[in-house]
């Protein structure tokens, strides 16, 4: 009898690598495909994301608005795409503000939370700390000519990528420097130099294949995310050692959680999008 297939069964590096293939096929498939198609795979990770969020703010005691806040947060991804996509006009994100100021009304009612303003705080963080940053991939992407640009989105997840693996592979052959030992104590300075060459090594190949942007903003955007996607890493390693755990979830195997895998795009998203939009 053929045993069936169990991901379990492989080693740590096994799982990453399984995971990484059929997720990077997933992700670049549906951004290459069309515009919706993006859209729809990125809605998706940003609701797994923030739910992870509000999932580990309740393991601290904490206890934001899970399901309100993630529709929040869909609600943000889904106006800019539309405002970009020019299916919506500009002023439709005046609905945010007084959709998000519900939040107090449902805390009013909550008759057994003793410190709603906290949970209050904690669902606006998720918005803020997860939600946003995707929303402004959709300003990113449109940000040529008003055209969805696959090569954007998908030139900041190779970058992206190349330094993870990069980092994951110098770091455990070579690292033995501490980059941040109180917050990360297995990350290392051979890492960090791994991660940022193999991420400039790729924003050439960008630079050489993809044209939508210039050359030089390829590799300002790799130093981008060599800087701010390690920092989003560090922060978010920071947070997990708060509340005393591993990984923000188990929903990719060998990877942990989406925020694990997405959390130096969440602090690289903002940076990227400024400079694209004033350069």
């Amino acid at each position: 009898m053929r045993s069936r297939f169990n991901i379990n069964n492989y080693s740590n590096l096994g799982q990453r690598a399984i995971t990484a293939l059929v997720g990077a096929a997933i992700v670049i498939s549906s951004i290459i495909y069309s515009d919706w198609t993006y859209f729809l795979v990125f809605a998706c990770i940003l609701g797994f994301s923030q739910m992870e969020f509000y999932k580990l703010c309740g393991l601290d005691g904490m206890l934001p608005l899970k399901s309100f806040g993630t529709f929040l947060g869909l609600l943000i991804f889904t106006l800019t795409f539309m405002i970009e996509k020019e299916q919506l006009p500009n002023e439709y994100l005046y609905l945010i503000f007084p959709i998000i100021s519900l939040t107090f009304f449902i805390k009013l009612y909550k008759k057994t939370d003793k410190k709603p303003f906290t949970g209050v705080a904690f669902t606006y963080l998720g918005i803020f700390y997860v939600a946003v940053p995707f929303s402004l991939l959709n300003l990113a992407v449109f940000s040529v000519e008003k055209i969805y640009h696959f090569e954007i989105i998908l030139g900041c997840l190779m970058i992206l990528w190349a330094s993870d693996t990069g980092a994951y592979f110098a770091g455990t052959k070579f690292g033995k420097t501490k980059l941040f030992e109180r917050v990360s104590p297995k990350k290392s300075w051979e890492g960090f130099l791994g991660g940022a060459f193999s991420a400039i090594a790729v924003a050439f190949l960008l630079a050489r294949y993809f044209q939508t942007i210039q050359d030089w903003k390829w590799l300002v955007i790799a130093g981008i995310i060599i800087i701010a996607g390690t920092y989003g890493d560090l922060i978010e390693s920071l947070f997990k050692r708060s509340i005393e755990i591993k990984d923000s979830g188990h929903g990719l195997p060998g990877h942990g959680g989406f925020m694990d895998r997405f959390d130096g795009l969440l602090l690289s998203a903002p940076f990227i999008t400024a400079f694209l939009k004033i350069f």
